[in-house]
């Protein structure tokens, strides 16, 4: 049973109808913290907040597209409304992905992946992060990528946007860790969830076998990063960019 740690505290988890993200709202509801579910897809998160409800947590759901700042604004106004005023961390986990040569790209592949990746996360932030440091204290984390750190061919639009991301985590803990906040990100590899499989198909594992651990992992190996940076027990962690890659990016 996890440890009660978070137990006071509101946490808002972007793209967490499924995949990484659904494995880090779960997770952070048994540390005892009241999630806000946020998600394109009802249906699917209703179906989180059940299962969080059904094992002794507390969450809520909030639809959010979080492709423009007029609706990172009103995710933060509707998560500052259930939550009593007060967002203690924010994990920016939506995100989307365009692949294919550079010739073939594009531009509303472009638009939506660097609108999704980028520009939702940055007004978010900035809607909430001056409430944490307001407070003297909060935490955010972002889920960035592997290839967000080294080139992968068919992969640049993706890749820009979390080689961007990374700069915007170590800004934001320059910018807001003199007021006691927290920014740090989490760095997947090859990730087992449903919608990496619908793409990489049987690829997946031949991918996975490229880091020195050998293998794909899953969605809670990941999510056990992004909680743990949301702890205390990381009091001293800010502008880092944790690789949960199975050592892919160290050879």
């Amino acid at each position: 049973m996890a440890e009660k740690d978070l137990a006071d505290r509101t946490a808002l988890v972007t793209g967490s109808t499924s995949g990484i993200g659904e494995a880090t709202a779960k997770q952070l509801a048994g540390h005892g913290a009241h999630v806000i579910v946020a998600g394109r897809r009802q249906e699917l998160g209703d179906g989180v907040v059940a299962a969080i409800r059904a094992a002794g947590g507390k969450a809520d759901y909030v639809r959010a597209e979080l492709g423009d700042a007029a609706s990172a604004r009103e995710l933060a106004r509707r998560a500052l409304a259930i939550s009593g005023g007060q967002v203690d961390i924010l994990v920016n986990n939506a995100g989307t992905a365009v692949f294919g040569p550079t010739a073939e790209t594009l531009e509303e592949g472009w638009d939506t992946t660097f609108n999704t990746n980028l520009k939702g996360h940055f007004f978010l932030v900035g809607e909430l992060a001056p409430k944490m440091a307001a407070r003297g204290k909060g935490v955010i984390v972002n889920t960035s990528t592997m290839v967000g750190q080294f080139a992968a061919p068919g992969m640049a639009v993706y890749g820009a946007t979390k080689a961007a991301l990374n700069l915007l985590t170590k800004s934001w803990a320059a910018e807001f860790g003199p007021a006691g906040v927290r920014v740090n990100a989490v760095s997947p590899g090859t990730t087992r969830t449903q919608k990496v499989v619908g793409i990489m198909g049987d690829g997946l594992d031949e991918l996975g076998k490229q880091a020195p651990l050998g293998y794909v992992a899953d969605a809670d190996e990941i999510a056990n990063a992004i909680v743990f940076l949301t702890t205390d027990k990381a009091s001293y962690i800010t502008g880092a960019i944790l690789n949960v890659d199975g050592g892919r990016t160290a050879v």
